[in-house]
């Protein structure tokens, strides 16, 4: 007997594999599955700019990028002690004005040759819900605690979020032909949004992405994790205190939807040794200094030594 509706996940035809290397970007639940593939020692960067919700963020950041446009004092500002990008998570702010552009320089110059070398891009897009700044009338990724009167609040279009897509997907081929897209709606609720908004939101997404899916005969595929948790997982034990965001139960059950079916089986082997000598890293001895424990720590220093040597990008 069934207790849940299973949400069909297409196989992908380009699975990823340790050779592959991988960049995600977007919303917080690309840093979620981002740790996944940094568990599993793939070759994988996580948001360079911090965490960016809006397509049309990530297309401004991406653009910049490919063209190699470095930021200048023009692109910053100082509020509440702190330097600060519109265009950057707050995450990156500095104290020191050179400090952060010199940050985010080096940001730009690591990103353009990760996107130049990529063979897979994974975007998660978390909200259709912009801010625009009132003075330069540009939409924002971060208003960094500014007060809320210097913005305006708007819903981007379904046609807003395709163009921007569609731009991003230029952008990347025009360096990088051969890369692979693989999109996602985030499954975290904007509540503060409210109900029936952040379900609007979301909707404009998933429809803005399909569009552009079949505007584009290959490199690109939908995964559909915003589904899983809605529909798969439907129930509160799966979400974290704040009712809000999936908990590690959640996140851990959508990462096993996506490798099964993104990552080439070749590779499920060696990602369990791997998990093996994970858990056998954070394994916490009673005594240390017992034999039995040196042996452990041995026979582990030899099964690292032993991939290491394998696939020398694999670092623990």
């Amino acid at each position: 007997m069934q207790f849940t509706t299973k949400i069909p996940v297409q196989k992908s035809n380009f699975p990823i594999d340790y050779d592959s290397k991988v960049m995600l970007l977007g919303s917080c639940f690309a840093e979620n599955m981002g740790k996944k593939f940094d568990y599993f020692k793939f070759q994988a960067t996580t948001n360079p700019f911090g965490i960016i919700f809006n397509a049309v963020s990530l297309e401004k950041l991406i653009r910049r990028a490919v063209e190699n446009r470095t930021f200048t004092e023009n692109d910053i500002f100082f509020h509440n002690d702190l330097w600060h990008c519109y265009e950057v998570h707050s995450e990156l702010s500095n104290s020191d004005k050179d400090a952060f552009l010199e940050s985010l320089n080096d940001i730009i110059r690591s990103t353009n040759k990760q996107l130049n070398d990529s063979t897979h891009i994974i975007i998660t897009l978390g909200t259709s819900w912009v801010y625009r700044n009132i003075e330069t009338n540009e939409i924002v990724a971060n208003c960094h605690k500014v007060p809320q009167k210097q913005f305006t609040k708007e819903l981007l279009s379904i046609h807003q979020t395709e163009e921007s897509l569609q731009s991003i997907i230029s952008l990347i081929h025009s360096v990088n032909p051969n890369c692979n897209f693989i999109f996602t709606v985030s499954p975290v609720r904007h509540i503060k949004d409210g109900f029936t908004e952040n379900t609007l939101s979301k909707a404009h997404l998933i429809a803005a992405i399909h569009k552009t899916i079949t505007n584009h005969k290959s490199h690109i595929t939908y995964f559909p994790s915003y589904e899983i948790m809605m529909d798969e997982l439907r129930d509160y034990r799966f979400y974290a205190e704040d009712m809000l965001h999936p908990n590690q139960t959640a996140i851990d059950y959508i990462w096993i939807q996506f490798f099964e079916n993104y990552i080439s089986e070749s590779v499920f082997g060696l990602m369990n040794e791997i998990c093996s000598i994970q858990k056998g890293l954070q394994h916490r001895p009673f005594n240390p200094n017992t034999e039995s424990h040196q042996k452990f720590v041995l026979t582990l220093e030899e099964k690292m030594k032993r991939i290491n040597e394998r696939l020398p990008t694999i670092q623990f």
